[in-house]
């Protein structure tokens, strides 16, 4: 059958790029392996952290990542084997992590940033309802010496209306759970927003289906058919397609991938959240994250989720106990006691490049296929912007002929 845009994959990638598709007014095919109830934007943080803040390979990353381990509060675990594309993304992990690479990374953040939450208030405006709060991102700090650092940062290069300082009292007015004895302080960067990302999922899905997009729900691409530089059909587990343009968007999972031989330096990285619902008076006031042991806090419409975690190197689905445990450890050493009502465990992979850039654009040899993966744990925050972009491209024909590619792709950054 004969398709005119089909997105392959159905997390907040695809379903953004299948939003800013329609709105061009192509005719939108998704297919999705699963059922489109949940994958792995359903359990992200639900943070639109964009603005003033870092990105996973910046400088420290490396001496604070190996303290952390040492007391058994890293948010990083690696399964070392004989994989060499782990020791590929590692060593690129380090060599991005300098001042330099970090300033061309974060205006990128920004620019793009602006861009999703742009689009975010279309949606809204197209009658979406899902929880959306632009009421700041507050890294509380738990060691005096990096909130001294991340105050200095902001006293020599930021404009004062984007940040409040807060002493470890104020912290608590935004962050009551939290023990004032353990919190060195805080600083709000207001420009960011969080959503609860299942919502937004939702309410996207819904809008699409109600516009006229296509969905092939629980409908596996299995293979390719070439016919010199394009992509003659998809297989599936049901059909053969056709399409004039086709949108790889399938997150973390490597095997379309390389079935148009490619081999992106991005891996499968398993994170891992719990929602809950807790005492009214303990709950967060906006999204928080401890940045010193990397766990995010995020209040939502009637609970609250915690994420942290990333395990590199593993193929394995399920939740792993010691990993939620140690997350429950770590939250609990800041925090005051309280009980988690309901909790809902859930893990997933996030497709994670070495520098957080994303693999967008055209393929080098297939002229109808364009990749929209590698944004990580920063789905979320980038996936109505990637959308945009992607759609926009559709509309020039070549990469080198789209900003934004040049400036937010892989393809184009060493």
């Amino acid at each position: 059958m004969q398709k005119d845009a089909v997105v392959i994959g159905g997390g907040i990638v695809g379903l953004s790029c299948a939003y800013s598709l329609h709105k061009l007014g192509r005719k939108v095919t998704v297919i999705e392996k699963g059922d489109g109830s949940n994958g792995t934007s359903f359990g992200n943080a639900g943070l639109i952290s964009a603005f003033k803040k870092s990105p996973l390979s910046c400088p420290g990353v490396v001496s604070d990542t190996l303290n952390l381990m040492l007391k058994g509060q890293a948010p990083l675990s690696i399964h070392w084997g004989l994989n060499a594309q782990l020791y590929k993304w590692l060593c690129k992990f380090v060599r991005s992590a300098n001042a330099k690479a970090t300033m061309r990374t974060m205006a990128l953040f920004e620019r793009y940033g602006w861009l999703s939450i742009d689009v975010y208030h279309e949606m809204l405006a197209d009658g979406m309802d899902f929880w959306y709060k632009e009421d700041g991102l507050l890294m509380i700090y738990t060691l005096q010496s990096n909130f001294e650092k991340k105050v200095k940062l902001c006293q020599d290069h930021y404009d004062p209306k984007t940040y409040e300082v807060f002493d470890a009292k104020k912290t608590l007015e935004y962050m009551p759970v939290a023990k004032e004895e353990n919190i060195a302080g805080s600083v709000l960067l207001t420009e960011n927003a969080h959503v609860d990302a299942r919502e937004v999922m939702e309410h996207l899905q819904t809008y699409l289906q109600n516009v006229g997009v296509e969905f092939y729900y629980n409908e596996e691409v299995l293979d390719f058919e070439f016919s010199g530089n394009k992509i003659n059909g998809i297989i599936t587990t049901a059909n053969r397609i056709q399409a004039d343009t086709i949108v790889l968007s399938t997150g973390a999972n490597p095997h379309l991938i390389k079935k148009t031989d490619n081999d992106f330096l991005m891996m499968g990285a398993k994170g891992y959240s719990i929602t809950f619902e807790m005492e009214e008076e303990l709950k967060p006031k906006t999204s928080s994250l401890f940045a010193d042991i990397f766990l995010a806090m995020t209040p939502r419409r009637n609970t609250v989720r915690i994420t942290s975690k990333l395990e590199l190197n593993t193929l394995d689905p399920s939740i792993t106990p010691a990993q939620i445990a140690n997350m429950k450890k770590n939250f609990t050493t800041f925090t005051k006691p309280f009980v988690m009502r309901n909790p809902v465990e859930w893990s997933g992979f996030r497709p994670l490049t070495p520098n957080d850039i994303p693999y967008l654009g055209y393929d080098k040899k297939y002229k109808n296929l364009i990749h929209a993966t590698g944004l990580g744990w920063l789905g979320i925050t980038f996936g109505p912007a990637v959308g945009r972009v992607i759609a926009n491209l559709t509309t020039k024909g070549t990469n080198e002929k789209s900003a934004d590619i040049m400036l937010f792709s892989a393809f184009f950054r060493d």
